[in-house]
């Protein structure tokens, strides 16, 4: 299972306003004037972080564990189905014109699929998903 969640420090400055520091992202920081706006920031940035490295093929950082006094800033839920089929198919070797051919499209129609800047439909994330024997599952919860 994975979690689209990465672990940041929240820390007031002297300015008072809000800095944001992730973790496992080394160069990906923000801030804002409040709690508030920062974990807005801090979702926009991670976002803008992660659709980078999707559209150039490289490595997703793993999440770690959050320590204390570190709170976790979700994916925005636009990429992280993007996300997830990009990870299960570089975990499993399946490139686009194989995920193609198992779903009966188009390879462009992957290529669409793993571009953050496409709008993809959740349904055709979910039938890629499903093929690699992945299954999508969105959870709310109560506000920490």
């Amino acid at each position: 299972m994975s979690l689209f969640r990465y672990p940041a420090k929240f820390t007031a400055g002297s300015d008072g306003r809000v800095l944001v520091e992730f973790v496992d992202l080394a160069r990906v920081a923000t801030d804002g004037k409040d709690d508030r706006e920062a974990m807005e920031e801090a979702m926009d940035a991670l976002g803008s972080d992660l659709s980078i490295r999707l559209s150039r093929r490289e490595e997703i950082p793993t999440p770690s564990a959050p320590k204390r006094k570190q709170r976790l800033v979700p994916v925005p839920l636009w990429l992280a189905p993007k996300l997830a089929l990009y990870l299960a198919m570089r975990d499993q070797g399946v490139s686009n014109s194989e995920l193609a051919r198992r779903l009966g499209l188009h390879e462009r129609v992957i290529r669409r699929m793993l571009d953050p800047e496409h709008a993809t439909k959740s349904e055709k994330i979910q039938a890629a998903l499903a093929v690699l024997g992945k299954q999508l599952a969105v959870e709310v919860r109560d506000a920490a």
